[in-house]
């Protein structure tokens, strides 16, 4: 699937799962899917199990800081319908103001006495308008100051509407289905496009941390069966609130999956190696001084290691060695990204990967800008990097 229709597509984990499986459906039986919700594990086994058979896992994660509407969210004022989302993860609240936002998400109903769920995208329009300039006379020189609990109530409907937004989900149901629960969030409508003089850049809502998983699917659905390795494609949801949910990188998902396929842990070994790929800031033009000097990656300078001493990322001296030594032997370009020391340094998957299996991990990822915000920007070379490297990994 090409790169910009499978951001347009993964509008939710739930969609994201939905494109991987259409992705991977043409290997078939060659390769055993896994799915919980908004998490997907894709194996596929090797021709022969010996001593010497080892994990080669890339890992990922669907999610990305966005608003959830809440369980009762409707509310009126000043002649419009509006609704109360939830704040999930750390999105740059500005960026969501003026813009147009879709809906989409999963819907719980009840049907002949079961439970069933079906994936839902709305084909309206919503919008967060902020407050203008002459009724705000200081925000160019103070800055805009965002209250998440009272400027963020999405605008949806006239107040002549008669639906609630739970009544108007109804109406995506089939027949006889009674609706009993939802997740729903909003996203940045704009399609993803290329962008720059030479068509360089990506602008799109979602890259972080949509590039790596379709990195490591496009890798994972061209790859041939290895003589002796198992390779395993593996996209957890909720790491943007911390990943301890049973869909999770800090869950049992992954470990159950890996017992179910052997329950030897001599494959746990130094000779296994994970892949923890998440985007990576890239040296902002006009804030340099937020990068360390020596460690600021560049737009279309290659995958970026990231390390970290408190242990924030899952990068080690044996990891990193393995990681050098696959982009020597791939000629793929790598830079190395170390926080400042008076700055806090976020995380990812790989630590509890990397601690719940006893494989060496490595955290890598593409160097972006707009991290967070409702539209972020990558380069199209180091997305093709990103691929190349993981495809050597399953080589």
């Amino acid at each position: 699937m090409d790169f910009l229709e499978f951001l347009n597509k993964s509008v939710t984990p739930y969609h994201t799962v939905e494109c991987l499986r259409q992705i991977l459906a043409p290997a078939g039986d060659k390769i055993r899917l896994f799915a919980r919700g908004g998490a997907l594990i894709a194996v596929r086994p090797p021709q022969a199990i010996d001593g010497e058979s080892r994990f080669r896992i890339a890992l990922a994660h669907t999610d990305y800081p966005t608003l959830k509407i809440t369980p009762n969210p409707d509310g009126s004022a000043a002649g419009v319908r509006t609704l109360h989302p939830e704040i999930y993860g750390s999105p740059l609240f500005t960026s969501w103001l003026d813009r147009d936002l879709g809906y989409a998400g999963l819907l719980a109903f009840e049907q002949d006495g079961k439970v069933q769920t079906t994936l839902v995208r709305g084909d309206k329009l919503f919008r967060i308008p902020q407050l203008a300039v002459h009724l705000n006379r200081n925000v160019n020189q103070d800055g805009l100051k965002v209250n998440p609990q009272t400027d963020l109530n999405v605008l949806w409907t006239a107040v002549s509407g008669k639906e609630l937004f739970v009544e108007a989900l109804q109406g995506a149901l089939p027949d006889g289905a009674r609706l009993l629960d939802f997740d729903i969030q909003l996203f940045d409508a704009q399609p993803a496009q290329y962008g720059g003089f030479e068509d360089e850049w990506i602008y799109s809502g979602r890259l972080d941390n949509l590039s790596s998983c379709h990195a490591i699917v496009e890798a994972f659905a061209a790859a041939e069966p290895s003589k002796r390795d198992f390779q395993v494609a593996v996209f957890f949801n909720n790491e943007e609130v911390g990943s301890t949910t049973r869909e999770g990188a800090a869950g049992n998902f992954l470990k159950s999956v890996l017992d179910s396929l052997t329950p030897d842990s001599e494959f746990r070994t130094p000779n296994s190696l994970a892949l923890s790929i998440d985007m990576a800031h890239a040296c902002h033009p006009s804030f340099g001084n937020k990068h360390e000097p020596n460690h600021a990656p560049v737009l279309g300078g290659g995958v970026v290691l990231k390390a970290n001493s408190q242990k924030r990322y899952a990068s080690d001296v044996y990891s990193c060695a393995q990681f050098k030594l696959l982009c020597e032997q791939s000629n793929i370009p790598y830079q190395v990204f170390v926080s400042r020391n008076d700055m806090p340094c976020g995380s990812t998957v790989g630590p509890a990967v990397s601690a719940s299996l006893g494989i060496p991990t490595v955290d890598i990822g593409e160097p972006m800008l707009s991290m967070h915000s409702i539209r972020e920007m990558t380069a199209v070379k180091d997305h093709g990097d990103m691929i190349r490297l993981v495809s050597a990994l399953f080589h």
